[in-house]
Parts: C-alpha cells; structure tokens; sequence
C-alpha cells in the first residue's frame, strides 16, 4: 500500500466524517441536553476568563476542569454564539478521532484492511455521531485518551503525558488512564529490567507532565478574581499551610467541593443508567425530544438519542468475551493493551453504583470497542497454513460491515434530529428501554 493510496484513503474517511458531523449541524436549534451548561461556560470563558452566570454575572460552581469547553470557546470565537459555533469544535474533534483511530489500528496491527475496517465501525457508530454533534466535554475526553493511546503505541511518552494532562484538564476520568498507561509502562520496565533506571523518567512523562497541564489549564481562573472560591482563602486561615500561596489553597478548596460533588451526586434523573447496561446500549439518553407536525403524517417526532448503533455495539460485547479468552491463552500485548484501556474507562464506573451516571460516558471508550473487534476480525482472518484467507471469512466480514453501515443509517434520523413520523420513530424502539 504506497503513502498515496493511504493518505487518499484517510482523506476520504476525513471529508465523509465531516459531512456527516457538520451536516445541519445547526439543528436542533437551541441548547439541547448540557449545552445549556457547557455553551454558556465556554462563552464566558471566551470573555471573562472564568464561568459566570450569564445572568447575573456572578460566579458558577463550575465541576469539570476547562480545557473542553475552551474548545467549545474556540468554535464560538471562529463562528459566534450560535448552535453551529458552539457545536462545531466536536463536530472537528469527532472527525479527527475516525482519521486517528486509522492510525491507531495501524500501530497495533500493521495491516490497511484491518485500520480501515477499524475507521469505518467508527464512522458507522450513532454514539460517536451523536456526540460528534453536540456541545459536550465527552468527545474531547475520547479523543485525548485514544490519542495517548497511540502515542504510547509508538513510545512517544511524552506526548502521551500531555495528551494525558488535557485529558484530565477536559474531565477527571482521564485520572483513570493515566494510572493505567502509569503502571503498564513501568511494569514494560520491569520485564526489561530497566525498572530502577526508568522509573524516574516515566514518573515526569506520566505524572508531573499531566500535573502541570491539568493546573495549567486553570490559568483563567487563577488570572481572574471573580472565577468561584477565587478569593476563599483570604478569609480562611490556612494554619501550618500558610506558607502556600492563598489562590492556590483557594483552588485546593474548590477542588475538594468538586470531590464532594462527583462522590455524592445521586440526584435521580429518567436516563440515569447504570453501567451494567451500557455496553449493551440498554438505556440510552435522550438529548433532544419534539413532537411536531411538518412531515407528512398527524404526528410526527423528533429525537436526538444518544445511541450506540445497537449490532455493532452487540457485536462488540461479543469481541470482548473472545478477547479476554485470547489474552488469559496466548497473553498478547495487543489484547492486553486493549483490555487494560477499556477497563480503564469502563470498570471504574461500577464504584459508582448510587451516582447519577449515563449511557453516553462510554463514547471515553468507545473506540477501544471498535478495536477490539478489529482485533478479533484480525483473528478471523488469519491465512491458513497454506497462507490463504478462507474467500468464506472475507465474505462474512464484508457481510458484518455492511450490516452495521445500514444499522447505522436506519438509526440515523435518531442521530441527527431527523423529523419522521412517531410510527417510524416508534418503530425504532426496539426496546421499551430507550423510549
């Protein structure tokens, strides 16, 4: 495969993600689901420096750390404070991590076919689509860890200390990938007897460097006064902590009421889901819900459900199970890699059990699921002793694409806000779950 061919390839995969993600990316008009929150943080980011109510100007208790909604702020600033502005930074984002996951499969299997299959499930997942169009942190968190990912892949520590840091800076769960990367690479070490020697570098590259990104990306709000508990430590004596600067134990103290926060949410919420059902898409969330006339039947609907395309994400719990039986058998670094990354935005979630949590937090480990069955087609089409691939396998796997393309666009008026008829939007209910 010359560099040509591949890069027409990643272009074309570029040019149809954009299409699809910037698309009427202006409707649903207004702020749908936690726009409402994360649009606005960003404008006034983009003009105060820190989040104030927009109406009376007065500070937020803000819980998720800014880099994300500075990317929503980037989108406002090029285009306005409009839905296509604030929503277009993860329509870009969402389009670039379908290009990275090529790259990514490439590392890992060292095949084109295999990387564009890998390209192709996640242009095809409704969840990534969906995401992709709306003005969440998600998207970012997702596409920082994969791009951590693939920088551990090819040994580029640093950058994946970095990717890392403004992951964490974007949500706080990217704490969990950086204790995972953390240990992996310092149990490399080990097996390389190179433990002593290394792990004082790696503990810059995976821990220093994301402390000083992540304190970094708080640079609006130590520059303002008026950002939330900015001045709290003016009226409240630090003891033997006196010594510290007093914005940075006020930024201590603001950090332990987020703490308070994430660890006692249990505000109850129609699409809360617990994370036993997510893989299998059992509760989606709905962000956006209308009923109108204007399409040709007496009732009509329209949705934007946060929604997994269901076969592919069913296909993937299936790839899971093998993959775990792969790596207890042969305990290959690619299914360990792949099993360490899921686990990693996947099984802190059930600490959680009584936290207010939602289906759409798995869009963070998303394309460790499409891997992953990547991976088990890799397995599948494995040439026999005679160096053939069985004409059988190929075929089923073109078979299994091209029903997950047209699962994918049988959803997709759910994905995009599409105005159908409530019989064919309730026809899409294929489980009282999602309704």
């Amino acid at each position: 495969m010359t560099k040509l061919h591949e890069r027409i390839t990643v272009g074309g995969l570029a040019l149809v993600a954009l299409i699809f993600r910037l698309w009427n990316l202006q409707y649903p008009k207004g702020f749908i689901f936690d726009e409402v929150y994360y649009a606005q943080n960003a404008n006034s980011l983009l003009h105060h420096g820190v989040e104030l109510d927009p109406k009376t100007h007065m500070a937020q208790f803000i819980v998720h750390p800014p880099i994300g909604k500075w990317m929503i702020a980037a989108g406002i600033k090029l285009l306005g404070y409009h839905e296509f502005g604030w929503r277009i930074a993860a329509g870009l984002i969402g389009a670039a991590s379908i290009v990275l996951v090529f790259y990514v499969a490439k590392e890992l299997f060292h095949n084109y076919f295999l990387s564009l299959i890998a390209a192709v499930l996640m242009s095809a997942d409704g969840l990534n689509l969906v995401m992709s169009r709306t003005a969440l942190l998600d998207i970012f968190l997702m596409f920082f860890t994969l791009l951590a990912f693939y920088f551990l892949l090819r040994g580029a520590h640093t950058l994946a200390g970095i990717s890392l840091g403004l992951a964490t800076a974007t949500k706080w769960s990217g704490l969990y990938y950086i204790t995972a990367y953390f240990l992996y690479v310092l149990y490399i070490e080990y097996k390389n007897n190179k433990i002593k020697e290394k792990i004082p570098h790696r503990s810059l590259q995976y821990i220093f460097l994301p402390i000083v990104i992540y304190v970094a990306s708080w640079v609006g709000w130590f520059a303002n006064s008026s950002g939330y508990d900015r001045n709290w430590a003016k009226t409240h004596s630090g003891g033997f902590f006196d010594f510290i600067p007093e914005s940075l134990r006020s930024w201590w103290h603001y950090h332990s009421e987020i703490l308070y926060f994430h660890t006692h949410l249990i505000t109850p919420h129609g699409y809360s889901a617990n994370p036993w059902n997510w893989l299998v898409m059992g509760r989606p969330t709905s962000f956006f819900y209308h009923t109108q006339p204007g399409c040709g039947a007496k009732v009509c609907s329209q949705e934007v459900l946060a929604l997994g395309t269901p076969l592919l994400w069913w296909a993937g719990v299936i790839a899971v199970a093998i993959t775990i039986g792969y790596w207890i058998s042969r305990r290959q670094r690619t299914s360990a890699l792949l099993l360490l990354s899921l686990a990693a935005g996947y099984l802190p979630w059930f600490a959680w059990q009584k936290r207010t949590v939602f289906t759409f937090y798995a869009i963070a480990f998303e394309p460790f699921i499409i891997l992953i069955i990547t991976y088990v087609l890799s397995k599948f089409l494995e040439p026999d002793t005679d160096g053939n691939i069985p004409k059988v396998r190929s075929y089923a796997t073109y078979g299994f694409i091209a029903v997950i393309i047209l699962n994918f666009l049988y959803f997709f008026p759910l994905f995009t806000g599409g105005i159908i008829s409530y019989d064919h939007w309730s026809s899409m209910m294929w489980l009282p779950s999602w309704i």
